[in-house]
């Protein structure tokens, strides 16, 4: 009876006791609502698979054509000048070999002109040009599978957005029971392909436009040793 009436007496004692231990819980770690990603991947159902490909192939072939891009645009910039000088000063065989020991697509244009030296320039500008077709084919070969993968990515994960949120009220029908909890956490994890599917096209998009501007560079390059060249033989001999 005693301890009774000292509860009743004294609700500052509850109080304080209630307030330490709502502290001691708001300070302890909410481990529930930490947010990690692999297991956030792992929610996106099976769609997430062929989204996974997707990324490999674009992350693969950016490289792989960067690599290659930056290859091809290396050129020595005393390059035309030598080539230059030996047509002035008749030596054609020494600036052949220079241009088939220089392992780029100037160097290979400039070539198929030395090979056609003595025909109209008509005639050596149109097999330059053939050749610098063909070099250009070889720089953007492989973009398409980038140009693929920003155009299917997002697609793919809007697919597996719509299944999911099928899926979702599919089972909200057959079994009568639902609550916002549920509703939301399934509408979470279904977002997980869409904002996926997004992120991979933007990457590809990226890398697409960039390797494409570099394409760009080299072509410029090109055109303006292909100009230069014709100019050698058209100026008078030294």
């Amino acid at each position: 009876m005693n301890w009774f009436l000292l509860q009743v007496t004294n609700p500052a004692t509850t109080a304080t006791a209630d307030s330490l231990q709502k502290a001691a819980t708001a300070g302890a770690p909410q481990g529930e609502h930490t947010m990690n990603v692999m297991d956030m991947l792992s929610n996106g159902g099976p769609i997430m698979i062929p989204l996974g490909l997707l990324f490999v192939l674009a992350v693969f072939f950016f490289f792989e054509r960067l690599i290659a891009i930056s290859k091809a645009s290396k050129i020595d910039p005393n390059f035309m000048y030598i080539i230059r000088d030996n047509i002035f000063s008749g030596n054609v065989s020494a600036a052949r070999s220079l241009a088939k020991n220089t392992p780029n697509p100037v160097a290979r244009i400039i070539d198929k002109g030395l090979q056609r030296i003595g025909k109209p320039i008509e005639a050596i500008e149109k097999s330059m040009e053939n050749v610098g077709k063909l070099e250009v084919y070889k720089m953007e070969r492989n973009l398409s599978v980038l140009s693929l993968v920003y155009g299917i990515a997002p697609m793919f994960g809007f697919l597996g957005t719509i299944f999911g949120m099928l899926q979702l009220f599919y089972n909200i029908n057959a079994s009568g029971e639902f609550t916002p909890a549920q509703i939301a956490g399934g509408i979470y994890t279904k977002m997980i392909t869409s904002a996926s599917g997004l992120i991979i096209g933007l990457l590809a998009y990226v890398g697409y436009n960039f390797l494409n501007a570099q394409i760009d560079k080299t072509v410029n390059r090109m055109e303006a040793a292909s100009a230069e060249f014709i100019d050698i033989l058209q100026e008078p001999t030294r």
